[in-house]
């Protein structure tokens, strides 16, 4: 995968919902989280979110607004390893919170 690149898996049961980022949530591909994201809250009423960040390397301030939009709409669980990650999760849900 390029440094560039979004990678967006979505895994799914019958309770649950994984979302899995890796890659740089910025310029288009924050737009494709955001499409995504549309496309998928339809089948959310019945399952749990969890949105994992570990992979995530980057996110610009359109990205930080589509995670954030994401949270709020569906209070998902946020994961992230890493110190930045970690920071990423917080900060979406900081933001939220104002």
């Amino acid at each position: 995968m390029g440094r560039s690149m979004l990678r967006i898996t979505i895994h799914e049961t019958d309770d649950a919902m994984v979302i899995q980022l890796e890659g740089r949530i910025a310029g288009p591909w924050a737009d494709e989280l955001s499409r995504t994201w549309q496309e998928t809250a339809p089948r959310l009423p019945k399952t749990n979110l969890s949105l994992d960040l570990c992979n995530v390397t980057y996110a610009d301030a359109n990205g930080i607004r589509v995670l954030r939009e994401i949270y709020q709409q569906s209070g998902a669980k946020l994961f992230g390893r890493t110190p930045w990650n970690q920071y990423l999760v917080e900060e979406v849900k900081t933001t939220s919170a104002e």
